[in-house]
């Protein structure tokens, strides 16, 4: 059938005229010509008045108009169904949600701090009876009037020293060659955040209860318990009933193990908006408070019993799906505590975090005199500037990471994959951002045989959203995370990437009657765009072809005569030299052969131009 003919066609069964219908005609003005064209088409002798003022054309124009405005909705609802289109921020969410990726609302800084502390010697040695005891999330205040709070990540013993936490000794007071007292020091991570609680009644049972937090900047739930004093833990989703705990170890080389965990006291959480973040529990817990699993014991894998289904999948994590997915809380108060922070401005500057909470600091190794002094001592400070806060997730991030995500379907076999990993991992442990993964250099490697060994090049960005490297306890979150999905045989190895910081030079003619300062202004305007760091990646070469088609796009620009990209090193810059001229092959800057990437560090001043003659 011919959508465009204006012919009736006869039917073979019974005579009757075929209705030719138009489907993809779905604006106002093709409706109102379909209904015209089909009234002159099938009813000739019944309707011939279709000027504009006459009954029948109000009522195709209405019927054109309602069906414009559902057509309308109908275009807009199934797009809000694809993620590479999505527009509304809720159905943005949800559907990132469902590929396996769980969007962060911010991104919280991670500082490395030192805590010291002043302790009477013993026999020349530090009186360790006197050694303060720090507890995990205590509060850490900027000197910077306004700027974030940071909470510790672990536990601090002075006492206890080894290689995974280990105590700097040095000699603060001598009298007559005899060390008096001495200064001790600790260094752990920080993060920019502050911590908060809310409570939640709940009272008959419910399947699925569903609770909001309304707030702004959540990065993370930190910790949930009942009335009856039970711990509530947060699951990826709800069909897990596994969970890792980590248990403080007396060794001190490993100050904690991981203990695998199964609970029925679990719940979920979600972004529905950035100021919103949405916990789910499940359903169990009206007629009986068993989790039974839906799936055969696992003891009995392999063994001949005919209850088995033999076309059952035995991945490990089909042993953890249930029935009920968790316990529905009833007739109690949740209490849940949270994280709040992050952001660019969390980047906290060098030496500014000097303020530390002294409440909950005691002295567990039994000393013998008093310890005012020693408390009176203690203080803090950053060597280097806080890195990792980022203002979360924009829409094309959230699209680009959860196409990714689904296509790694919790497992990373090629390079992507561990880049997005990587990007995704939870900002309670610092926020990626650039990474670039590659093969380990290794001389005369077989072509055919996959390396067992990735590098895994990183940057974060400080205060002022300038790239620089991340902390020790950086890479070892970041390795640690990327370790929950690597493949058994690879090896990724955390380093830091290189910055490049360049400075641009251009000369162009003017038009004539064009004001040369703001013409100029333009093209400074547009180079500092191009230049923004959000837009560039570790490896990215400069097409300088592209700079000059920028420029002479501009209203004004006649010529460009010319642009020279220079490196910038030393002193408020990287440290990195790069001969940027020399790596210019036919108007393209290459980066180097180490994992790099080019900065403008300061735009302000580090894009010039000038108007030449010709």
């Amino acid at each position: 059938m011919a959508y465009n003919s204006s012919t009736p066609t006869q039917s073979s069964g019974n005579n009757k005229a075929e209705r030719n219908i138009r489907y993809i005609d779905k604006d106002f003005n093709n409706f109102r010509n379909s209904l015209i064209e089909f009234t002159k088409t099938y009813f000739p002798d019944s309707y011939t008045d279709f000027s504009p003022s006459s009954p029948g054309m109000m009522f195709m124009e209405m019927a054109s108009y309602v069906g414009d405005i559902l057509s309308f909705y109908q275009d807009n609802q199934i797009q809000e169904t694809f993620t590479q289109y999505a527009r509304q921020t809720p159905n943005l969410y949800q559907l990132a949600y469902m590929m396996g990726y769980k969007p962060k609302a911010t991104g919280a800084a991670v500082a490395d701090v030192t805590i010291f502390c002043v302790v009477p010697a013993s026999s020349g040695e530090p009186d360790l009876s006197y050694a303060p005891t720090i507890p995990s999330n205590t509060v850490i205040q900027s000197s910077i009037q306004g700027s974030s709070t940071f909470v510790t990540q672990d536990f601090i013993d002075f006492a206890a020293s080894g290689s995974a936490n280990s105590t700097d000794f040095s000699v603060y007071e001598v009298s007559a060659g005899v060390p008096q007292s001495f200064l001790l020091k600790k260094t752990i991570p920080a993060l920019s955040a502050e911590t908060k609680t809310v409570e939640f009644s709940f009272g008959s049972y419910e399947k699925f209860p569903t609770v909001e937090i309304k707030d702004n900047n959540i990065i993370d739930i930190t910790g949930c318990t009942d009335t009856s004093g039970n711990t509530w833990y947060e699951v990826p989703y709800l069909g897990q009933e596994t969970v890792y705990k980590p248990q403080r170890n007396g060794g001190v080389d490993t100050p904690y193990l991981l203990k695998l965990l199964r609970t029925q006291n679990r719940f979920i959480t979600r972004f529905t908006e950035k100021t919103k973040l949405q916990i789910q529990f499940g359903s169990g817990g009206a007629t009986s408070n068993s989790d039974d699993t839906i799936v055969p014991n696992a003891s009995n894998v392999g063994q001949n019993n005919s209850n088995l289904n033999t076309f059952t999948a035995f991945a490990p994590d089909n042993f953890t799906f249930t029935n009920t997915y968790g316990v529905s809380p009833v007739n109690t108060t949740l209490t849940f505590t949270y994280l709040k922070g992050g952001g660019i401005s969390s980047n906290a500057s060098s030496g500014t975090l000097t303020s530390i909470n002294k409440t909950g600091i005691t002295f567990d190794n039994s000393p013998g005199g008093s310890t005012t002094s020693v408390l009176n001592s203690i203080g803090c400070t950053n060597e280097f500037a806080a890195t990792g806060g980022t203002s979360g997730d924009t829409p094309d991030q959230i699209r680009e990471n959860s196409l990714r995500m689904f296509g790694t379907q919790k497992r990373s076999v090629t390079q992507d994959d561990y880049t997005v990993r990587a990007l995704s991992m939870p900002g309670i442990y610092g926020s990626v951002a650039k990474v670039y993964l590659e093969p380990e250099k290794i001389e005369n490697l077989n072509p055919n045989v996959r390396p067992a060994v990735l590098d895994a090049y990183v940057l974060g960005y400080d205060g002022n959203k300038s790239l620089t490297s991340t902390s020790n306890n950086f890479k070892n979150n970041l390795t640690t995370y990327l370790s929950q999905y690597k493949m058994i045989n690879d090896t990724v190895k955390v380093k830091d990437g290189f910055v490049v910081n360049i400075g641009v030079n251009f000369k162009i003619v003017t038009r004539p009657n064009y004001s040369g300062n703001v013409v100029l202004t333009k093209c400074i305007q547009v180079l500092q765009s191009y230049f923004d760091i959000d837009k560039w990646q570790i490896n990215q070469p400069i097409f300088l072809t592209d700079i000059y088609t920028l420029l002479d796009k501009i209203e004004g620009v006649q010529t460009v005569k010319s642009v020279d990209v220079y490196n910038k090193s030393g002193g408020n810059y990287s440290e990195f030299f790069y001969d940027v001229r020399g790596a210019t092959i036919n108007q393209t800057v290459f980066p180097s052969q180490d994992p790099s990437i080019f900065e403008v560090k300061f735009p302000d001043k580090d894009i010039k131009g000038s108007i030449t003659n010709f």
